[in-house]
């Protein structure tokens, strides 16, 4: 399973905003992941729009938390971010060909693990990925600084 760059981008904001715990623009945050600042306004207003971030304009405005890291859900994230789950062409109903999907027991496997994978995502909160933060301020400050 792949997740797409739209919800990795989704996670390291959250986890950004977590570890400086205050406001930050998003030229700031893609400067420090080396990411594209265009893409990531995309993620940034999609957080915004599920109530994950709060977004203030002007001078002194950015972007922070608007949820206690330990109240956001890993797995609530992936599943609202992630477009959909279509590990394989027969979990999309609507543009299934696979000519054995009737007979075939893989599909049924594909979707335990999936309810595995996400049930895992699920026992882990924003704040279990911020401990030892201050390690990773560093590191995020140390990669600014060299671009």
């Amino acid at each position: 399973m792949q997740l797409t760059l739209y919800t990795d981008y989704s996670l390291r904001t959250l986890i950004y905003l977590g570890a400086v715990k205050r406001s930050a623009t998003i030229a700031e945050i893609a400067g420090s992941f080396g990411i594209s600042r265009n893409h990531l306004s995309k993620v940034a207003n999609h957080l915004v729009h599920l109530g994950l971030v709060h977004s203030m304009q002007g001078k002194g405005g950015g972007l922070n938390l608007a949820v206690p890291p330990d109240e956001v859900r890993i797995g609530d994230v992936v599943r609202k971010v992630e477009p959909h789950f279509h590990l394989v062409e027969c979990f999309n109903r609507e543009e299934d060909t696979c000519p054995i999907t009737p007979a075939c027991g893989l599909k049924h496997v594909l979707a335990e693990a999936e309810v595995a994978f996400m049930t895992t995502l699920n026992r882990y909160t924003l704040q279990d990925m911020l401990d030892g933060g201050d390690g990773m301020l560093g590191l995020l400050k140390d990669y600014k600084q060299s671009e």
